[in-house]
């Protein structure tokens, strides 16, 4: 083995690790979002990028990047929360094939119940990553992120 299959070998274990942080953290939180809140990760996802905007709202397209789903599955899972009163799509005033989601005050509500589920289980899924030898390394790398990116 050279130098160069050194290389590629040591960035598909950082990758395979990375992924296994990844699984750990998300069926950890897929339990207890489901559990509790009857809400999935993704549907958590949404939720939340859509708190984080000026405005509340976002692009379809947008969401979809956030969500990281492609352009079908974004649509289906606004539907589904649509139906549940949690958002909303507005069409765009400049563009009539631009649609916005926007977050419902009941989408605001489900979320702000939610936010400490998700924040404890991540913050437990963290610590025991950290006490994961292969794991380690990651979750240290993750704690010295800056806040504000």
């Amino acid at each position: 083995m050279g130098i160069a299959d050194d290389a590629v070998e040591i960035r598909a274990q950082g990758w395979r690790t990375l992924a296994a942080l990844h699984g750990l953290i998300e069926t950890s939180l897929e339990r207890a979002l489901q559990a509790g809140h009857d809400l999935s990760v993704v549907e958590y996802t949404v939720l939340d990028a859509l708190s984080r905007q000026d405005g509340w709202h976002m692009r379809m397209s947008q969401l979809a990047r956030a969500a990281a789903l492609s352009g079908s599955a974004t649509t289906r899972l606004v539907t589904r929360l649509e139906q549940r009163g949690l958002l909303t799509r507005i069409l765009c005033a400049d563009d009539r094939r631009g649609i916005y989601t926007e977050l419902t005050p009941a989408g605001s509500e489900l979320l702000a119940q939610t936010r400490p589920t998700h924040d404890r289980v991540l913050t437990d899924a963290l610590a025991q990553a950290e006490a994961t030898p292969e794991l380690a390394p990651l979750v240290d790398a993750l704690h010295r992120l800056p806040a504000n990116r």
